[in-house]
């Protein structure tokens, strides 16, 4: 909800009052001179949560394939035997998943903490 003072329109919503601020951030001099020590921190944080991310999500979706031709011996081609093994190993890659996005989550954050503590005390 907005209303007009004296020919300048305010905003009632926090939301409104944010986007303002960031919009207004954009055109003030010091905006120009780079990005800040939070939005270098946010990128590290970023970018350690990410490579977890695809770790875990590229062994789950290959675990997920792997099974999915471990059923195709088993229900297509007529191979239980081989196709209990294949299925198997699959699932054992997609159990590994979240194991692995843990383990990777925390060496990279391990790998970046300094580094965002130093941006942080600053």
């Amino acid at each position: 909800m907005s209303e007009k003072q004296n020919g300048v329109e305010i905003h009632d919503s926090a939301e409104e009052q944010k986007e303002l601020e960031e919009i207004r951030a954009k055109y003030r001099p010091e905006a120009q001179k780079g990005p800040t020590n939070l939005e270098k921190a946010r990128r590290l944080d970023e970018r350690a949560e990410s490579r977890a991310m695809i770790a875990g999500l590229c062994t789950g979706i290959i675990g997920t394939l792997i099974m999915g031709v471990g059923m195709t011996c088993f229900l297509v081609w007529r191979l239980p035997v081989l196709g209990v093994i294949v299925g198997l190993i699959g699932l054992a890659g997609i159990g590994a998943a979240w194991p692995l996005y843990q383990r990777v989550l925390k060496k990279e954050r391990d790998r970046v903490a300094p580094e965002i503590l130093r941006l942080t005390e600053e």
